[in-house]
């Protein structure tokens, strides 16, 4: 949010649910779909719900290998029953006659007449009979015909990102082909004159680039198509150029480092030429200097240049933001109470972060070190927890936990 007036521009420093909650609505869905086969589906969001035409199992059928019975032939533990017919999966058997049994195996219908399955743990073969060594009870190991999926029920809903079982799912149902939203298109470029590509000499003063990599993988982990247009010099003319350029082919674009309020950072510089900033800085730690922006339809988000700061505001805002331009439904992630397995005592005016691991004992423990620079607190860590302005904690005390499995997929 910005006041103006004819002299002075001031931004008003958002809290992290009021920043997510404004890109979430800033955030409009691809429109544009395509059609894939389902095994080229996988991390695409389905434009349009799937039903079934079948039924799921088809048929009642066993789920176990055994024998096929009427519980009326087995009144008691020892009787013997001629074996009339074998029944393996794939294969539909005859009626069961009475007095009879079949060897049936996993999948297999059940044949009309029989209401038990009996494991062949508790049966014995004799020749061409079998023991039961076991009382069945109607329905004993049957699966039945419908009970997964029934016909013209929903099986897959719009708005959901597809993943394995989604595609298992819809191959259950004969599904070969799904309607997806197309890849939402993603620029990247780094700025700093400091960086240097991993596999090129250092000289004094530079680091590499870890942040190409590790934003480049959040983005192609999404399933978005990534645009990688590298390290940009340290100048307004070369930023100005790089967004322009990049906007124009990109959704969305994303960059870090350049965002602050130093004399070399031109990216929120460069922004305010070629585009508009609507918003700047996040009242959290680590990542305040966070800016969303547009040049002309395209969305412009630009990360801190520090490492952690670029993964975790990331993680936090950038992955919800793309979830939903990509169609998808469900983007917030979820938090869970834990108890606290450190000490934390100084309370801040912003709300935090801290990377965490859990432990056996199914507490939660913080990396020792914080510092936005700490990269291995990221790959220590199995999530992050939530520390809400003013707040200390105590062995014991229960936090908000923000498990990594809910902000990398």
């Amino acid at each position: 949010m910005r006041f103006n007036n004819l002299r002075i521009s001031f931004w008003i420093m958002l809290k992290a649910d009021q920043l997510l909650d404004a890109l979430l609505e800033r955030a409009h869905e691809v429109t544009d779909t395509e059609t894939v086969a389902v095994g080229a589906a996988l991390g695409r969001v389905l434009a349009v719900s799937q039903t079934s035409t079948i039924r799921v199992p088809p048929l009642d059928n066993s789920a176990m290998d055994g024998y096929a019975v009427r519980v009326a032939d087995v009144a008691a533990v020892g009787v013997r029953l001629p074996v009339s017919q074998r029944i393996p999966a794939g294969t539909v058997g005859d009626p069961l006659q009475p007095g009879s049994a079949a060897r049936i195996f996993t999948g297999a219908p059940v044949p009309p007449g029989a209401d038990a399955v009996l494991m062949q743990e508790y049966c014995r073969a004799e020749g061409d009979d079998v023991v039961i060594n076991a009382l069945p009870h109607p329905g004993e190991n049957i699966r039945r015909a419908g009970e997964d999926i029934e016909s013209g029920a929903q099986v897959l809903a719009a708005g959901i990102r597809i993943g394995a079982a989604e595609m298992g799912l819809a191959a259950s149902v004969g599904l070969a082909r799904l309607p997806v939203y197309r890849r939402l298109k993603v620029a990247c470029f780094f700025t700093g004159d400091e960086l240097v590509t991993p596999g090129d000499p250092l000289a004094a003063g530079q680091i590499y680039n870890s942040n190409r990599y590790t934003l480049t993988g959040l983005v192609n982990g999404l399933g978005c198509e990534l645009i990688d247009l590298g390290i940009v010099p340290d100048t307004l003319e070369a930023t100005e150029t790089a967004l322009a350029g990049a906007a124009s082919v990109a959704d969305v674009v994303i960059t870090s480092g350049g965002v602050s309020v130093g004399e070399a950072d031109y990216v929120k510089a460069a922004l305010e030429k070629v585009g508009r900033i609507e918003m700047w800085k996040v009242a959290m730690k680590p990542g305040k200097p966070l800016v969303y922006g547009r040049v002309n339809a395209v969305d412009f988000i630009g990360l801190p240049g520090n490492p952690v700061s670029a993964f975790v505001t990331f993680c936090l805002f950038v992955r919800p933001f793309l979830l939903k331009r990509m169609g998808a439904r469900d983007v917030r992630y979820r938090a869970f109470p834990l108890k606290a397995d450190f000490t934390w005592s100084k309370p801040g005016d912003r709300r935090e972060f801290l990377r965490a691991r859990m432990q056996e004992n199914g507490c939660v423990a913080v990396y020792p070190n914080q510092s936005s620079g700490v990269l291995t607190s990221c790959t220590w860590a199995d999530g992050f927890v939530d520390i809400e302005i003013g707040q200390t904690v105590r062995p014991g005390d229960w936090v908000r936990f923000i498990p990594l499995s809910e902000l990398l997929t």
